[in-house]
């Protein structure tokens, strides 16, 4: 489970909606002054975001708590956000592009429409894998627990 401490700013029935601090490990290696992620970690900020998460723990308001989500959850949406619409991208612009050979079409234009309608249908079916997600806990961060203090 990857883990990040939180403080709850809301809650609402058995959901509290907490904000995380964005972290940075910048500044701790060799090459800090040349790296281009330090360099976009000084102008973003450190930007506070604000999760909904499951509240098992009963937290209230004002609580600063350890949210976790689920390593298996987070990879298969990292992959479904940017592998899917990708992949579906490629496929149409290889088939264009075959087909266009295959048709014997001048230019790309064909694997570029089908490109499109491929990136499209990826950001269709991702629109359905959200929704069919946003209420399976398996997806869900978690409020694990309140810290003292």
């Amino acid at each position: 489970m990857i883990e990040e401490s939180a403080q709850v700013v809301a809650t609402e029935g058995e959901f509290a909606w907490v904000e995380t601090q964005r972290q940075s490990t910048c500044g701790g290696c060799a090459a800090n002054k040349g790296c281009g992620t330090a360099t976009l970690a000084k102008v973003l900020g450190q930007k506070r975001t604000r999760v909904r998460a499951l509240n098992h723990s009963g937290a209230q308001v004002g609580d600063q708590v350890v949210v976790g989500v689920e390593e298996s959850a987070l990879v298969r949406g990292s992959l479904a956000v940017y592998a899917v619409p990708l992949l579906t991208l490629l496929a149409g612009s290889i088939i264009g592009s075959l087909l266009g050979r295959q048709w014997s079409l001048e230019g790309e234009g064909l694997a570029l429409v089908l490109g499109g309608v491929g990136l499209l249908a990826g950001l269709a079916w991702l629109k359905g894998f959200t929704r069919r997600i946003s209420n399976d806990s398996r997806y869900q961060p978690v409020v694990l627990r309140r810290l003292a203090g």
